[in-house]
């Protein structure tokens, strides 16, 4: 493991970890300190670890100011779902914690976990230890560690989803850092230990991180794995990708794709999205060990001096994929097997009605606009969901596309499901949309995250709304296209690998990026840059007319794209500007 503690290059962030005392810093004082709503600076980096970031409501920053007032501080909670798997009982507790503690409305993340906005920090202990109650936690929501380990979203249709599942849960608990600090300041807080505790304390302090080290990882890590023919978590967007293998309806391995990642940042060329490198197959019992040796490869030679550059896909670009694999070899003791072949048809959903391995049981999948679960007038999601859990006794299912899987519904229960969707306004909003919109991702940006240029979340239905009447008049509303908004460059919506992706540069303008492909499995590039909504309809009205008249049988939109010269197809990261 390299050694760190002495670079006087690293970066701030690096040294706050070094400093933190396995990831408690000053947070126990932080959460004391009466006269702010927000934490100490160096401690609004290590929250993240615990699963949680600080905000501020944006809307009311000019209000605030002219009052005199500091910002509206609150938290972002994010609660791990290793394969977005919880029982009824667990959406329950995250409903209510949504009233009691947040802003009633829970997000559905892109990568199968939960998140509650507008905690108060007086309120972060009482809203941590409401889900810990029924088993959910989120430690390693956030931070330089790996996050929630992503997987088909529904287990339930084949023994090999179950299987895959599986792995997915090991992953998780093998990847969880095993510091104290989550459980000593949110669990019991009486016992909390922090930088202002006496020495001897500090002395009796045993945390130790097996694979991480003490000063974690350079940069977020993130696992995904899929059973073809479905890349419904975008496996090629994580550090490593799993592409399920199977023989006779047995899990036997996975395909090993490494050195995905989506972040970039405007007017720096030298940072792209990129896609993982498929590198060989491993057998389903080596699979953990492979996992780790490549996270600590990641650990002992990422870039802890610049942040920017710190994502295992730089790593890998810098050393060369050749090194990388010489050194894994070494590490994992052999060379991998030749991958093996797989077909992807989609990333997306099927929505509607399912039977699964036939035992009987159904399954629905409902579209979640923006990933959001809340009520309107004539849309009453959020109470529909809770009238459901009240007696389903199988699971809700979180996708990776920010939607829901309502799994393993008994036979009895399923009129009675129907009729609360119905009767709630739910089940129209799966069945009457365009496929264009049961496509689309949205991530939260404006008006509470920090780093957001425009708005995503709340600004993409009105733009789907425009763009549905073009979808209509040219008899493409059966067709899936992939659309993407985000707020920023960042990458949490996957917006790079959209058909038509759309990309906040400041308010009401976006850069808009076309080409990727259906599969997941090609970026897009950029077409036009700074876009106001008419410039988005001017846009795509013609390439859309276009494509119900030009495209060949079977040809997706983003493959169309790139046949009639409009962008060229971008290979690797390393031309995603080019």
């Amino acid at each position: 493991m390299a050694d760190t503690s002495s670079n006087p290059k690293l970066s701030e962030v690096e040294h706050i970890k070094t400093a933190s005392n396995f990831l408690r810093g000053t947070i126990a004082e932080s959460l004391e300190n009466p006269i702010t709503g927000s934490v100490a600076a160096d401690d609004t980096q290590l929250i993240k670890f615990h699963g949680f970031y600080q905000q501020t409501d944006r809307d009311l920053e000019s209000e605030r100011k002219r009052q005199k007032l500091e910002p509206l501080y609150s938290f972002m909670l994010r609660v791990r779902v290793p394969g977005g798997v919880v029982n009824a009982e667990q959406w329950l507790r995250m409903d209510e914690l949504t009233i009691r503690y947040g802003n009633d409305t829970l997000k559905l993340t892109t990568r199968q976990s939960f998140q509650i906005h507008g905690v108060l920090k007086r309120d972060l202990q009482r809203t941590i230890q409401g889900f810990n109650d029924v088993l959910l936690d989120s430690i390693a929501g956030c931070g330089d560690v790996n996050r929630n380990v992503m997987c088909a979203a529904n287990p339930h249709e084949s023994d090999v989803h179950k299987q895959v599942h599986a792995v997915a849960a090991t992953l998780s608990q093998h990847f969880t850092p095993r510091t104290t600090a989550y459980w000593d300041l949110w669990l019991n807080g009486q016992q909390a230990y922090s930088s202002a505790l006496s020495t001897e304390k500090h002395e009796e302090q045993t945390d130790h991180e097996p694979i991480y080290g003490p000063t974690y990882l350079p940069r977020k890590f993130k696992i995904a794995l899929a059973v073809p023919p479905q890349n419904d978590t975008d496996i090629f967007s994580n550090d490593i990708g799993l592409i399920a293998i199977s023989e006779n309806g047995k899990l036997v391995g996975f395909n090993v794709a490494i050195g995905g990642g989506l972040g970039m940042t405007f007017g720096m060329p030298e940072t792209y999205p990129r896609l993982a490198d498929l590198i060989g197959f491993v057998p389903v019992e080596d699979t953990v060990d492979l996992c780790e040796k490549i996270v600590t490869i990641q650990r002992d030679w990422g870039n802890r001096e610049n942040r920017k550059f710190s994502r295992l896909k730089y790593t890998i670009d810098r050393v060369g994929l050749d090194t990388f694999l010489s050194e894994l070899r070494q590490r994992f003791g052999r060379d991998l097997a030749p991958a093996q072949p797989y077909k992807f048809d989609t990333s997306g959903d099927t929505f509607g009605w399912s039977v699964g391995d036939g035992l009987g049981k159904a399954h629905v999948t409902l579209f979640i606009e923006g990933g959001r679960v809340h009520d309107q007038p004539g849309f009453e999601l959020k109470t529909a969901l809770r009238e459901i859990a009240e007696f389903h006794t199988g699971e809700f299912r979180l996708t990776g596309n920010q939607n829901l899987v309502l799994a393993n519904i008994e036979t009895t229960h399923r009129a009675r499901i129907q009729e609360i969707l119905e009767t709630r306004g739910v089940w129209a909003k799966t069945e009457k949309q365009t496929a264009l919109r049961l496509h689309s991702i949205a991530c939260t940006a404006l008006n509470t995250c920090s780093l957001a240029f425009a708005e995503a979340e709340r600004y993409l239905p009105h733009l789907l709304d425009r763009l549905d009447t073009v979808i209509r008049a040219n008899d493409l509303e059966n067709d899936g296209i992939l659309i993407r908004m985000t707020g920023c460059p960042n990458g949490c919506g996957r917006p790079y690998l959209g058909e038509i992706g759309l990309i906040g540069r400041a308010p009401g303008r976006y850069n808009l990026y076309l080409g990727a492909d259906h599969q997941g499995e090609r970026l897009n590039k950029l077409y036009k840059e700074m876009l106001d909504e008419e410039g988005i309809l001017q846009t795509l009205t013609p390439l859309l007319e276009a494509y119900a008249k030009q495209r060949e049988a079977g040809e997706r939109f983003g493959d169309f794209v790139i046949r009639q010269g409009h962008v060229q197809a971008t290979t690797h990261g390393l031309n995603f500007h080019a």
